[in-house]
């Protein structure tokens, strides 16, 4: 999931400065994912609760490396449910990929 993570947010800050080739992030995002629909949904989701909970500076990344990971391929039925976990994680203080600050 890390690999999944730090891939989104490095083409999605690119795509913030105008230098975002969105084959070329798509594409990455399938190899580091290994074609694991789950995966790229669930980082998509978490990425789509953190930016509603937390509207600013930091949400425009997160909605772009949601959008890279559901044209990667995520699985969109499961969208949803990590959707409400990234925005309960964000109220909760955490970030997008881990869990609120002491929690597991």
């Amino acid at each position: 999931m890390g690999r999944i993570a730090g891939t989104a947010r490095r083409y999605a800050t690119a795509g913030l400065d105008g230098e975002l080739d969105r084959a070329d992030a798509v594409g990455a995002l399938r190899r580091v994912s290994g074609g694991r629909a789950d995966l790229l949904a669930e980082h998509a989701g978490l990425c789509l609760g953190y930016a509603l909970a937390r509207p600013g500076p930091h949400a425009a990344i997160r909605r772009l490396e949601a959008e890279l990971c559901i044209e990667a391929g995520a699985d969109r039925g499961l969208i949803p449910a990590w959707r409400q976990t990234g925005y309960f994680r964000a109220l909760a203080g955490g970030d997008v990929t881990n869990g609120p600050p002491g929690g597991p």
